[in-house]
């Protein structure tokens, strides 16, 4: 396993997209990305479906990257999302991804398409023949329509540079099944807040997180908890994180989670169409959620 697979670990945000009049906010993005490190996020995540990246363009999905990395400064690994639909595309944004400097690229299961499982493994292969950078799937069946068989990533975890999965099937056997599919090499991160903790208890590695984008110190300090294999600790600040949880996604994503960000006064809590800002009521369940985290 490589240093940078190591490093895909603990609480790593799934980064919010600041935008200004229609616009990317670099100057707040940049104090976000620092302000994450300083909390003690042990990953960044730029580029993903909380970055918004179905709605922006390439030049705009490149700069996000870019300024990610430059910020991190190397302090923390920089997954960067290069996943899409079209294999063509997915390489394209894989090497930009290697070029600027990200660590790894998080790829996610071809959408809309409807690949078979083996259509599925070519993607990915091609993806990884095509770039030499440590690739990360995203299994979430949900968005996406299909799912990674766990036959399918027992196959890819044979190829060097695909080292582990996000997973957000919700399914807490998978954890379980791919570590023995898979070897213990193979880098297990979770992509639902809400069940990390049971993730992290069948072996995960950490979570890629949207509750992170506004309680970083907290989400750094469960996942530590669950790697110090401190379960009871981790549980007390689940129970503290839950309704945040749950709030995040009371309304489409990213929406909450901006909200909530302009209640610490990271950025405005605007988002691009066809996502809509947060309603009233959705807005007084956040607030609800982030004093009873302490976050207010």
């Amino acid at each position: 396993m490589t240093d940078i697979a190591q490093r895909l670990r603990g609480s790593m945000p799934a980064l919010i997209t600041p935008m200004k009049d229609g616009k990317l906010d670099e100057a707040a993005f940049r104090q976000f990305v620092s302000w994450q490190v300083a909390e003690g996020s042990h990953g960044l995540v730029p580029m993903g479906t909380t970055g918004e990246s179905a709605t922006l363009s390439h030049e705009e999905h490149h700069r996000v990257v870019a300024i990610c990395v430059e910020e991190a400064k190397g302090r923390v690994p920089v997954i960067a999302g290069a996943g899409s639909n079209s294999t063509a595309e997915a390489i394209s944004l894989s090497r930009f991804a290697k070029e600027i400097g990200a660590d790894a690229v998080l790829s996610v299961a071809p959408y809309y398409n409807k690949p078979t499982q083996e259509g599925i493994y070519r993607h990915f292969a091609t993806i990884a023949e095509a770039v030499d950078i440590p690739v990360l799937l995203y299994n979430i069946p949900g968005r996406s329509v299909v799912e990674i068989a766990v036959e399918t990533i027992a196959r890819l975890s044979k190829i060097a540079n695909i080292v582990g999965v996000k997973d957000a099937t919700n399914n807490l056997a998978r954890p379980s099944r791919e570590r023995l599919a898979c070897g213990t090499d193979w880098r297990l991160i979770s992509g639902e807040d809400a069940t990390a903790l049971g993730y992290m208890a069948h072996g995960g590695h950490g979570c890629i997180s949207v509750t992170a984008n506004v309680a970083p110190k907290l989400c750094a300090e469960f996942q530590n908890a669950c790697i110090a294999g401190d379960f009871a600790r981790a549980r007390t600040l689940q129970d503290r994180l839950m309704p945040l949880h749950d709030a995040m996604f009371c309304e489409s994503s990213p929406a909450p989670a901006k909200y909530a960000a302009s209640l610490l006064g990271k950025c405005s809590d605007e988002v691009r169409l066809p996502i809509v800002a947060a309603t009233p009521p959705a807005r007084a369940r956040i607030r609800a959620a982030m004093e009873g985290a302490g976050l207010l």
